[in-house]
């Protein structure tokens, strides 16, 4: 019985995406100066869907056979399929030189936005929101419209005061006090949770994403 060929329309490949616990995280149609692979079309940027995505990518080989890098072995394995199912190019952000511009790629897409602490802030994901890959089409499809404002619009901005130690504000970034924050004692909340900003932000709190996978991300940002 010969195989069913993938749907490729923006419905299809998301049904295929949820079957891992990845969400379309927004897309859009390429233009020359996207950066995107020669012949690209569409572009669709795929983060975690929650709640369920840690659990379910927790439990795959590449988290039981000791090897460093799990999750990013996992993203090339599941996102890398599915391109080839639909004939397009999975691309990474954690592969390079050369880098994506995810971020770039991220605003583009009309679903994520600089937020007033300057990380990127996502309708869906908010402050913890991730891109675990993205899929370079070469057919353009429909895309559905994104929303007309960020959240941030009619947010009071918790996240501008929420570091502990003022390491992340409307003024920058200033990583070496972050660092030295994460070492004391009182820095295992963020160590064990994740970001006191990143958690501050209340699209954030309805995301459903884990402690555990946040502390996974911790301890790469800071070993």
């Amino acid at each position: 019985m010969p195989e069913t060929a993938t749907d490729a329309s923006h419905a299809g490949i998301a049904s295929r995406a949820a079957s891992e616990r990845l969400e379309i995280f927004g897309g859009f149609h390429t233009t020359e100066s996207d950066g995107a692979p020669k012949g690209t079309r569409t572009l669709l940027l795929l983060g975690p869907a929650e709640p369920g995505f840690w659990s379910h990518v927790t439990a795959a080989p590449e988290f039981r056979d000791g090897n460093p890098d799990p999750l990013d072995r996992w993203s090339r394995r599941v996102i890398g399929r599915l391109a080839c199912d639909l004939g397009a190019k999975a691309l990474f952000p954690f592969v390079g030189p050369p880098w994506q511009p995810f971020i770039a790629w991220a605003r583009r897409s009309g679903r994520a936005w600089q937020s007033p602490v300057g990380f990127l802030v996502h309708d869906r994901a908010g402050l913890m929101v991730s891109y675990r890959g993205a899929l370079a089409l070469k057919a353009r499809i429909d895309l559905p419209a994104p929303p007309d404002a960020p959240p941030c619009a009619t947010c009071a901005a918790p996240c501008v005061s929420a570091c502990p130690v003022g390491a992340l504000s409307q003024s920058g970034y200033d990583t070496t006090a972050c660092h030295a924050y994460l070492d004391t004692a009182p820095g295992a909340d963020c160590m064990d949770r994740g970001c006191a900003v990143r958690r501050a932000c209340p699209v954030s709190r309805s995301y459903g994403r884990l402690p555990e996978q946040s502390g996974f991300h911790m301890r790469r940002f800071h070993p």
